[in-house]
């Protein structure tokens, strides 16, 4: 489990593409405080380390997580946000993250407003229908406040700090990017749809 609250950027310093695609990345995380088969929400994508080395570590990506997420488009020089797994006692700055990526938006427009950017972001018509105005939505692994909704679009403002820590910075319009929708709205939808037998 996570929070959304990014607390580095890393950086993929090497790619191998075989059965499974291996992905190196460097941090600047004390890895030795971080065990072989720990979670780091990657782009908000919940991965395993495999293996580590002195300010790197490596995670494996299967074709299922290739196909659902922007990991399939990482190559060298990609900068990451990475977040290590919440720990008990830990404070919950964002929300409550799985690091299960459902699918992918695509920022539509930037625009300044005041010292923040307001980004559109389009998601699937599948997804839409769990954000909400006010809710929370992970976006490339971000806890975010959705400011509106507009059928399958929905906003979102970075403020100078976000767009300073994480890789909000240097996003452009058009490019892909990991949804997480909220946990409490896919079981409140999940609760509503059922219908026992």
């Amino acid at each position: 489990m996570f929070t959304g609250i990014i607390t580095d950027i890393g950086t993929v310093r090497a790619v191998a593409r075989a059965g499974d695609t291996r992905f190196e990345i460097a941090t600047a995380y004390d890895l030795a405080t971080v065990d072989i088969g720990a979670s780091i929400a990657c782009n908000g994508c919940c991965l395993t380390v495999i293996e580590k080395g002195a300010g790197w570590f490596a995670i494996e990506a299967s074709a299922e997580t290739l196909s659902k997420t922007t990991l399939g488009s990482w190559g060298t020089g990609t900068r990451v946000n990475l977040e290590r797994a919440l720990k008990i006692g830990d404070e919950l700055g964002g929300h409550i993250v799985s690091g299960h990526v459902e699918g992918l938006g695509e920022i539509l427009s930037i625009t300044p407003e005041g010292d923040s950017k307001r980004f559109r972001i389009r998601v699937a018509g599948a997804l839409a229908r769990f954000i909400a105005p006010k809710g929370s939505v992970a976006v490339d692994g971000t806890s975010l406040t959705v400011n509106e909704v507009e059928g399958d679009l929905f906003g979102v403002n970075i403020i100078p700090h976000t767009q300073a820590v994480t890789t909000w910075g240097a996003m452009v319009a058009g490019q892909p990017v990991n949804i997480e929708i909220d946990m409490l709205a896919r079981y409140v939808a999940r609760l509503t749809e059922y219908r026992p037998t």
